[in-house]
């Protein structure tokens, strides 16, 4: 039973812990780095890295989605971003880059994600990630889905990934037609990855939609601004468990189905992906991190893809700062700073052999202690 704390009369609350709260426990077994694997794979496609590219402007262009896939990561564009938006957002994005403390950043995201999107160029965006050679992902929201699926899917991509802040199996409206998750799924001849949640019964429930992956969390970070809009905040170290005790009793459900789960939020360092792989994750959607490296679209700055919702923005705006290296070097090293935030996957590596791990699967049953 997890810990139950009451914090007033009639009213209790479970205990969570964040990523900062674990530690991983070796083994007494450890392995040469050169006999671990770092390689997963969501349905057919096949991964070198659990690295999916989180779908902010900020991050992911055609370009920089392209160089991820061909470093072994997954890289996911948003089709509602700036562009499907624009027939060419580089000066948007320079503009982006340009802004500084004192501008009201907030205010001009919402200005320029005003621009409506425009189905030809979500066609053309496709095109370019085909053009690449590597796995085409694009994500859309689930309020935009129905409207938006039709060219998506005419384009041709290999993954879609339908995410929001917080997405469920279940939404409720009395004024819209809503998003039936499964049959929505069960018509589509492609994996679909769907998120975030941030519990036990959402993960399971998100799973039953027939979904290959789940996305668990809410990106939250520094410069996440959820819990103080909405209240929300998301433990990560318990969501991802919650969420991997979900897909073993999926698992269990439906005779041997997998159910995939890309941990988004609270990962700044290799330290921290290797914790969240070691809680169950099979992948980490990666988006700061990734936002340092010279070939990110916005020149290092950063923002939520919530950041510039029109009337209650989620995210603030992270100045542009140096590049700290190529994303290859981001990736794989070499790393000329101990902070863990060069040579992520490098880093990863190494946590697995010195646990004696030689691959993923069996690095989710590493030992977990907590050190708060």
């Amino acid at each position: 039973m997890r810990d139950v704390v009451e914090i007033g009369l009639g009213k209790t609350a479970q205990r969570g812990y964040h990523l900062d709260d674990i530690a991983i426990v070796p083994s007494r077994r450890t392995r040469d780095v050169d006999d671990v694997s770092t390689a997963w794979q969501l349905d057919a496609y096949q991964f070198g890295i659990p690295c999916v590219g989180h779908p902010s402007d900020a991050t992911m262009s055609p370009s920089s989605a392209v160089r991820l896939g061909e470093l072994g990561g997954l890289g996911v564009l948003n089709v509602e971003g700036l562009w499907t938006r624009y027939e060419n957002p580089t000066k948007v994005l320079e503009e982006l880059a340009g802004l500084d403390e004192d501008a009201r950043a907030t205010k001009r995201l919402q200005e320029v994600y005003a621009e409506p999107i425009r189905p030809d160029l979500i066609a053309e965006r496709v095109r370019e990630l085909r053009a690449g050679g590597g796995t085409v992902a694009v994500r859309v929201s689930p309020q935009h889905t129905l409207a938006l699926a039709p060219v998506i899917l005419d384009a041709g991509v290999d993954i879609l990934v339908i995410q929001g802040t917080i997405v469920s199996a279940e939404h409720v409206s009395t004024t819209d037609e809503p998003l039936n998750l499964k049959e929505f799924i069960a018509d589509l001849d492609l994996p679909v990855i769907v998120g975030g949640c941030t519990d036990y019964k959402t993960a399971l429930h998100l799973m039953r939609t027939g979904a290959a992956g789940v996305i668990v969390g809410i990106g939250g970070d520094d410069w996440s601004t959820t819990e103080s809009v909405l209240g929300i905040r998301v433990p990560m170290a318990t969501a991802i468990a919650d969420a991997a005790a979900a897909r073993r009793d999926y698992l269990d459900e439906t005779g041997g189905r997998y159910v995939h789960l890309i941990a988004d939020g609270d990962m700044q360092s290799s330290g921290d992906i290797a914790k969240a792989l070691g809680c169950g994750a099979d992948a980490v959607m990666l988006g700061e991190p990734l936002s340092r490296s010279e070939e990110a679209p916005a020149g290092g700055a950063w923002w939520h893809s919530a950041a510039s919702h029109p009337s209650l923005p989620r995210g603030a705006f992270e100045v542009a700062s140096e590049p700290i290296g190529s994303l290859e070097q981001v990736l794989f090293g070499p790393a000329d700073e101990p902070d863990g935030q060069l040579n992520l996957f490098g880093g990863l590596r190494r946590a697995m052999a010195k646990c004696g791990y030689r691959d993923l699967k069996e690095f989710q049953k590493v030992g977990l202690v907590l050190d708060r």
